[in-house]
């Protein structure tokens, strides 16, 4: 089975590699190895920030009723913290293939590959590495977490070479991404994910996709681009309507889930009334796209607006409650 994952994650370095990943360009001489970057440069190239979205891996385990069953919460968050190690992995291939692309951003040129502080080939390196160690350790606690890590591992491929330059449905890839996270949650706790919570998941990850693109054509403008080739297809108007359809089927959606779901029929309409917190925190997202210049990373905008922060707490706090009170 290692063998398996390891001639997966073999492919993936292969592949960044032929796409120029390993390859010193203009402006990489400068690029630091291994030995040489500091230790704060690898920290921001793995993007710890980011595992905040691996979160949906643990969703199954939640709205299962699982919680109080020690196995499975062990299994669950090995599974959480086996996905941060394949994002970082995946994280320093792309920014390897995508160092000349992210210069020309305001905020990515900052990257330590896009600078030159670490070096492309150590970046493949790490990468590797780091891919190589998540599917090996998810192989060894479920043949199917294994075979959804390497699931991401092919569409990531698959988005970087084709998808990512399809207007529409390079969204719809990165909203696939949040999808396998689920699985791999649901794999991990050995549950049927529900049908709804896949529907609202994927929804969901649209809404954001959307409405980053929107936050992307805003901030740079002519420029948009030269970084990212798809927007040239997208406009702000066409945006604002994707986004504002987004929002209404994913609520209505959630709504859907809390009221008919297998969860629902155990706890009652009581897990409705949690439909507030979300279209809260929707709204609230689309404010912040709109009006305060925030919104380009759902990740940092969740980390840094205190409402959002506040809003996810209570939604999760009265979701457990429902779920796990004693009746």
């Amino acid at each position: 089975m290692s063998q398996l994952a390891e001639s997966g994650t073999e492919a993936v370095g292969r592949a960044m590699v032929a796409a120029g990943a390993g390859v010193t360009g203009p402006g990489d001489d400068r690029s630091a190895g291994v030995g040489r970057a500091a230790i704060g440069e690898w920290i921001r190239l793995f993007r710890p920030r980011q595992w905040v979205k691996n979160g949906f891996v643990l969703a199954p385990l939640l709205f299962s009723g699982l919680v109080s069953d020690a196995g499975r919460i062990l299994t669950a968050f090995g599974a959480f913290g086996l996905f941060c190690l394949l994002a970082s992995g995946v994280y320093c291939l792309n920014d390897v293939a995508d160092r000349v692309a992210d210069r020309s951003h305001p905020t990515k040129r900052n990257r330590p590959i896009a600078r030159g502080a670490i070096s492309p080939r150590a970046g493949v390196a790490a990468g590797t590495l780091l891919v190589v160690t998540a599917i090996s350790g998810a192989w060894l606690v479920s043949p199917l977490l294994g075979g959804v890590m390497l699931g991401y591992i092919g569409l990531s491929l698959l988005y970087n070479r084709i998808l990512k330059s399809l207007v529409i449905l390079d969204v719809f890839a990165i909203a696939g991404f949040f999808l396998l996270r689920l699985l791999a949650g649901a794999a991990a706790v050995e549950v049927r994910p529900s049908v709804w919570l896949l529907i609202c998941g994927g929804l969901l990850a649209n809404y954001l996709g959307f409405t980053k693109r929107r936050h992307e054509l805003a901030i740079m403008g002519e420029d948009s681009t030269s970084h990212r080739s798809v927007l040239e297809h997208y406009d702000i108007a066409l945006l604002d309507q994707m986004s504002v359809i987004l929002l209404s089927v994913t609520v209505v959606a959630y709504l859907m889930y809390t009221l008919t779901s297998q969860t629902a029929a155990l706890v009652g309409e009581t897990l409705s009334y949690s439909t507030v917190f979300v279209l809260y925190g929707m709204f609230r997202y689309l404010y912040l796209v709109h009006f305060s210049g925030k919104g380009g990373d759902p990740t940092e905008t969740l980390l840094r607006d205190r409402a959002l922060l506040v809003d996810v707490a209570l939604w999760l706090a009265y979701c457990g409650w429902v779920i796990y009170r004693p009746f």
